[in-house]
């Protein structure tokens, strides 16, 4: 109860909690109530290892936070007091990999395990730029140092999967039963030693349906510039883990509402503001959640490409109708403009881009019903990806609902079928005067024709 009404102080005045708090308060199973089930063998048996050999070893950060909401965490980082070297020689595979964070990958299969050393509270070896960004750290400290180097307290939890207890440095035991995201220590300082920590409060926020403590909330809007300070690769990656936590319209109505989608992605503000591309843009990242619901992938190109689809689409529109290009040439302009827009200020894998770029060239294929061209589109590697875009585009009304039921009974029919939807297609182009791929034998019927012309 005391506890409660301190926080509640806190909250009122912005007083953020103490950070030098050496002795953690031990919580057994009987309290904290987490499955040993659902704590994988490996991360388990990484432990043990270290243990075995005299050292400190415990789950740590989100994995812990899920397990004590009875959730699977998807994957699970250790936190020891031996040095990586160390950490190293207790692993039969183990490889130490990270600059500023030097980091150890323990590997068992196609699982891995994030090991690292406890961090020092302040180091020697600490490092940071102008705006206070840590840029350079591999000073070991203790394990109530880590504890306050975290950034939320429902980060900062320690569980031991040997002795089956939670270490609670800072009060997360609690703040995930009050269902807050709340920062350790000075939210100010800590935002400008890693700005990633701003994005990070509203996904986690987000994806637990929790809120985002006052104090802690209170300098994002203003310090959301320092965002820009970030490597773009990492901006990227972090922004992907937005889209893809399972709340993305959460994530991207919270971005909004403190002006971090400025610095994150500046042409978002415009997207936004425009009442077509919002909806579709909803629309997106509902299906995106709708999907993760189910336990379906999401590829980072086909979201990205849905992100920035409605630039493409006002490019593609004024190029062809101011411009005077032809319908396909202007949508190559557009999706070429676009992408070299967004690499100015957004770090994007090259292959990611050429995936965007012919997942956004592919939707002029499914315009072509006729001749050979649905057997070879449906051949391609990424016919589903383009499949599933357009029916994202029908669903918000940009092309007919009734192509995308041709093109699904197309790739689901047998060959007779497909001979007759393309001859029903064949028909409609006739009856509608729209342009179809004329044949071969019309072809070479225009050039013999032509040829006659001259001759004469």
């Amino acid at each position: 109860m005391l506890k409660r009404l301190i926080r509640g102080v806190q909250n009122i005045f912005g007083t953020p909690p103490a950070r030098v708090v050496k002795t953690p308060r031990v919580i057994k199973a009987s309290v904290h109530k987490i499955d040993p089930n659902l704590v994988s063998w490996q991360a388990k048996r990484t432990c043990e290892n270290l243990q075995r050999k005299g050292f400190k070893a415990y789950v740590v950060g989100g994995a812990v936070r899920d397990l004590l909401q009875g959730v699977t965490p998807k994957d699970f980082d250790v936190a020891t007091n031996a040095t990586p070297e160390q950490v190293k020689r207790c692993q039969k595979r183990a490889f130490i990999i990270g600059r500023r964070f030097k980091l150890v990958h323990v590997v068992f299969g196609r699982e891995i395990i994030e090991c690292s050393t406890f961090r020092a509270l302040e180091g020697k070896g600490q490092r940071k730029d102008s705006d206070g960004r840590v840029i350079s750290d591999n000073v070991f400290g203790e394990m109530w140092e880590d504890a306050a180097r975290r950034d939320f307290t429902v980060n900062a939890l320690y569980y031991d999967p040997v002795t089956e207890e939670v270490f609670d440095y800072h009060g997360g035991f609690d703040d995930i039963g009050e269902k807050v995201i709340r920062m350790i220590g000075d939210p100010e300082e800590r935002y400008r030693e890693d700005p990633v920590r701003m994005l990070r409060a509203v996904r986690i926020a987000s994806k637990l349906g929790f809120s985002i403590e006052p104090a802690t909330q209170k300098p994002i809007p203003q310090m959301a510039p320092l965002i820009r300070n970030v490597p773009s690769a990492r901006l990227v990656d972090e922004f992907l883990k937005l889209l893809t936590c399972g709340q993305a319209v959460r994530c991207l109505k919270t971005l909004r509402q403190l002006k971090l989608h400025l610095a994150l992605i500046p042409v978002l503000e415009t997207m936004l503001s425009e009442p077509e591309d919002e909806a579709f843009l909803m629309l997106a990242m509902r299906r995106t959640d709708e999907r993760l619901a189910i336990g379906k992938g999401i590829s980072p190109s086909f979201l990205l490409a849905t992100l920035f689809w409605p630039q493409v689409r006002r490019h593609w529109a004024y190029k062809e109708k101011e411009k005077g290009m032809k319908h396909a040439e202007a949508l190559h302009h557009a999706s070429r403009d676009v992408l070299a827009a967004m690499s100015s200020s957004l770090s994007i894998q090259h292959r990611y881009q050429e995936e965007m770029y012919d997942l956004w060239r592919l939707q002029l294929r499914f315009e072509k019903r006729t001749g050979k061209h649905p057997w070879t589109l449906i051949k391609n590697q990424r016919y589903r990806k383009g499949y599933d875009f357009l029916l994202l585009r029908s669903l918000d009304g940009q092309v007919s609902p009734d192509l995308v039921k041709w093109w699904e009974a197309f790739a689901e029919g047998d060959d007779e079928t497909r001979l007759r939807l393309i001859e029903e297609a064949q028909e409609e182009a006739r009856r509608t005067g729209s342009e179809a791929p004329k044949s071969g034998r019309s072809r070479r019927r225009r050039r013999s024709n032509s040829k006659a012309k001259r001759s004469e």
